[in-house]
């Protein structure tokens, strides 16, 4: 009975990590947001330990970064990285699809569907907070049909990452395609049970649909690489 405080704290903590980790995966919390233990804990009705335990556990994940003097911000991710983690979720994600394709009944279709439109109809009306969250329920509960917690696991550890950046996609990076949404791509192929058409359509939906957010981000870099470089020396 001795330990039971600590398995409630700990307990605590998972959720709180928890939490987070949906708000960082949604991009519900944006690269360099501050994050004050103290006000985290006030918020959530707690003391600051289970708090202080899972924001430690976000910064070993490389979801958040801690700077002198406890100042803990949001990690911003740079291009290079984020383009190696959409290497890693173009084998994942496909592959967790396709495991998920026996588990899928017409009314999970509807379902995504559903959620799709959502999504559409956010980006219409510019309620982009509102589209990132539709683009992650979409994204994961396809993910989550495949029955593979561990994998899973691995994806959302991506996600965490990555999910962050995404606040800087609208509007200047808003996903374009030449035919018809990836979405509804992914939708049709797991309705004709068509496991190749299914991974086409995931990863077009991260490169096509990504383009113009990758070259977003790589304008921000050169003008803020531009910036940085010292003036030049006039010559005499």
């Amino acid at each position: 009975m001795q330990n039971l405080p600590e398995i409630q704290a700990t307990s605590l903590s998972s959720q709180i990590y928890l939490r987070l980790r949906q708000e960082l995966m949604s991009a519900r919390l944006h690269p360099g947001d501050r994050l004050k233990i103290r006000d985290l804990a006030q918020q959530l009705g707690t003391s600051e330990t289970p708090v202080r335990e899972a924001i430690f556990q976000l910064v070993k994940d490389g979801a958040l970064e801690m700077k002198p003097g406890y100042y803990i911000r949001v990690r911003r991710i740079s291009l290079k990285e984020y383009l190696e983690l959409r290497d890693i979720r173009l084998v994942l994600e496909p592959y967790a699809a396709a495991k998920a394709m026996p588990h899928i009944d017409e009314p999970f279709l509807k379902t995504l569907e559903d959620i799709h439109h959502k999504l559409i109809e956010a980006e219409r009306t510019k309620d982009y907070a509102a589209a990132l969250q539709y683009n992650y329920d979409f994204h994961f509960a396809v993910h989550r049909k495949s029955e593979m917690p561990h994998l899973i696991e691995m994806i959302e550890r991506l996600w965490i990452q990555a999910g962050p950046l995404l606040s800087l996609l609208y509007p200047h990076g808003h996903p374009t395609y030449e035919g018809q949404h990836q979405h509804v791509n992914v939708i049709a192929a797991l309705r004709a049970k068509d496991e190749a058409a299914l991974r086409h359509a995931f990863e077009q939906d991260l490169i096509e649909g990504g383009r113009k957010f990758v070259e977003h981000l790589a304008a921000i870099e050169s003008k803020e690489d531009a910036e940085d470089e010292p003036p030049r020396r006039s010559r005499r």
